[in-house]
């Protein structure tokens, strides 16, 4: 069972004091309100993250950050008397009601008024009435008021709201046209005709409908219409007027698109999955292009290093080993094995061929902690032997090793079961002696001190990651990825002072994490931000996007890859502003239009597709806050994708030589 008192706990202390709310009142009354009494059924171990969750009529419980922003801006204080406008769920007006002497909530959907008004009651609060009516106007029986609080976004600030306030009160609404997003506003009213005026943070609200407000189609009411406000293009518009269209991605005018980045030390290259065709295709053509025509050596991937030494001795001309295993054959096998992954292979194999000095050769290295996905499916064959209800709960998490999983109650369950934790060290040791026997294999081929090394340095590591691992957490994500940011660093010293690199990664890790909820409120870093603090503009961060196709992924971890259906991108997305720009495929340099730049700052959602597709629990599984222009350097976008193909199980081409990687 879900401990909610823990929960609310943890809700304040991570998603709304660590972001900076300060308010002792808001805290503690958002530390005593049951939240899980506001939502739907179904969604109440959902009620402690940080996100709003639908309630109906095309409306939402708001994300509890904004809550604690908005009315911590409104000044609440005991004694006042407050008026909320868009009641919703009464979540908001339960929370203002702790605090004030009185409140008034206005909500115009009759069924939700009456919802909110109950569940106001069943959390004991008894200080709250809640009205059917048009908020715009305001409730001037009760005015005037110390706080009004507008949970829908306006045109502009009704005047209504503004005359029912006290001289100090103050009104905080988000004001802007929806498309182009909101900005957060606390108006002060200073005298009897005086206000002043100041704007708080970027939001996106539901619409302020009423007579001063939006109409249901989406224009401003009549009564409140202000010439000349909706003029301007909305931000699709500038998306596509920014945009660099993208030829054919076997077009050598692809790959030239990217010459702005060559002289970066370091170039990240994202993907939205680890399934898509064109994402895979793009990075293949932008990586020929920077080793062919400026000087890039190093190929760097979110792959296990043994695995990817493979494909590096095989296109460097080295000898096979007479242990060597099949590469990528572990879970998920069409991550690194596939068509697009062995045609790079095959023209890395011939470039080396023509370069007369070997130090000058390209190399294709791992960059992920030692055989992780083979350890993962060790824990797995343990639990399923000691423990089958851990085995099924482990397979559930490892399912959700990922930073945009909002962490639901349901994952964490694993480690509430004494038996689970008393096989730790069992597991730990488990890994242990798989790693080890390992080494003992690659200890009889000293061909490369630097491999040998490198094997070296992850088992030293190798426990501590695992028993972190095993219980999951930031801690572990982190750690992941400084170890692949220090086995880069590793990379490009071996290689000289003027080595260059290009690196393969899913966008969680590429895109610098301090803009996305990941750093601001899990405090969660990645390989693109350690690289961004190392090397500043000598790194460039690259995202990908897309809006709908197919994708090969699988349902569990460790099962059977599936090609999927991906859903269109959400309205509320980055994704759906690059779909709404009306271009099948373009580059966004984030540094090209800073009147963009700055309208694209306003935080969005953004969807991460991994190995694991959940299209059913989308917006839970799949989308998480981010900053895009914070996050990348360059954006490429297609706007429908097609699912990688993986090659056969049994696939083996004939006459090569012994260390071809993708033979059987």
């Amino acid at each position: 069972m879900l401990d909610k008192k823990a929960a609310r706990n943890r809700m304040v202390d991570v998603q709304i004091e660590r972001r900076g709310v300060r308010d002792t009142h808001v805290l503690e009354a958002m530390r005593k309100v049951p939240r899980e009494i506001f939502v739907t059924p179904g969604n109440e171990e959902f009620a402690y993250e940080d996100a709003p969750l639908p309630i109906g009529h095309g409306q939402t419980i708001s994300q509890p950050y904004i809550v604690a922003l908005m009315i911590e801006a409104a000044g609440i204080r005991p004694g006042d008397r407050v008026l909320e406008i868009g009641a919703g769920s009464g979540y908001a007006a339960a929370i203002m009601g702790e605090i004030a002497e009185h409140v008034h909530a206005i909500e115009r959907h009759a069924p939700l008024g009456t919802q909110a008004q109950k569940r106001i009651a069943d959390a004991g609060i008894d200080n709250v009435e809640v009205h059917i009516s048009d908020g715009t106007l305001g409730w001037p029986g009760a005015a005037p008021f110390d706080a009004i609080v507008v949970a829908a976004g306006g045109p502009s600030v009704p005047e209504a709201l503004k005359d029912q306030l006290k001289e100090g009160g103050r009104l905080v609404i988000p004001v802007g046209e929806t498309e182009l997003g909101q900005s957060l506003r606390r108006i002060t009213r200073t005298g009897p005709e005086s206000w002043e005026e100041e704007n708080i943070a970027a939001v996106r609200f539901v619409p302020l409908i009423g007579a001063q407000g939006w109409t249901e189609n989406g224009h401003r009411a009549a009564s409140n219409h202000l010439p000349g406000q909706t003029s301007g293009r909305t931000l699709s518009q500038m998306v596509a007027a920014a945009a660099e269209p993208l030829p054919d991605i076997e077009d050598p005018a692809f790959g030239a698109l990217f010459d702005r980045y060559a002289d970066r030390r370091v170039v990240l290259l994202g993907e939205a999955s680890h399934g898509t065709s064109e994402f895979y295709r793009a990075r293949a053509a932008i990586t020929r292009h920077l080793v062919e025509h400026h000087g890039f050596t190093i190929v760097a991937v979110e792959a296990d290093w043994p695995d990817a030494a493979a494909i590096n001795r095989y296109i460097t001309h080295q000898a096979a080993r007479d242990f060597e295993e099949p590469a990528f054959t572990r879970f998920p096998t069409w991550m690194w094995r596939n068509t697009v992954v062995e045609g790079l292979a095959e023209w890395l194999r011939v470039h080396n061929r023509k370069v007369e000095d070997a130090t000058g050769q390209v190399g294709f290295y791992g960059l992920d902690i030692y055989n992780m996905r083979g350890s993962i499916a060790a824990v797995l064959d343990y639990l399923d032997t000691v423990d089958p209800e851990a085995a099924r709960i482990a397979r559930e998490r490892y399912g959700c090793l990922t930073p945009w999983q909002k962490d639901p109650a349901t994952y964490g369950r694993a480690v509430l079961s004494q038996r689970y934790r008393e096989c730790e060290d069992e597991v730990v040791a488990q890994l242990r002696d798989l790693l080890e026997r390992r080494l003992e294999y690659e200890a009889q081929d000293s061909a490369s001190f630097f491999d040998a090394t490198q094997n070296a340095r992850l088992v030293r590591s190798a426990e501590q990651y695992y028993r972190i691992m095993y219980y999951g957490g930031t801690e572990s994500w982190n750690l992941r990825d400084s170890h692949m940011f220090e086995t880069l660093e590793r990379l490009l010293d071996a290689h000289g002072k003027d080595a260059k690199a290009v690196v393969w990664a899913h966008n969680s890790h590429i895109g610098d994490a301090s803009a996305t909820e990941m750093g601001a409120l899990r405090k969660e870093h990645n390989i693109g931000q350690l690289c961004r603090e190392r090397f500043g503009d000598g790194a460039a961060l690259i995202g990908f996007g897309t809006h709908a196709g197919t994708v090969a992924a699988a349902s569990d971890w460790g099962g059977e890859m599936e090609i999927k259906r991906v859903r269109p991108s959400r309205e509320d997305s980055y994704e759906r502003v690059c779909h709404n720009a009306g271009l099948p495929t373009f580059l966004l340099d984030m540094r090209r239009d800073e009147a963009l730049r700055r309208r694209l700052l306003d935080q969005r959602l953004e969807r991460f597709i991994g190995v694991i597709y959940r299209p059913e629990t989308e917006l839970r599984s799949h989308y998480a806050n981010a900053t895009l222009p914070r996050q990348f350097d360059g954006w490429v976008w297609f706007d429908e994708t097609e699912a990688l193909t993986a090659l056969p199980s049994d696939y083996h081409r004939k006459g090569m030589p012994d260390t071809y990687p993708f033979g059987l």
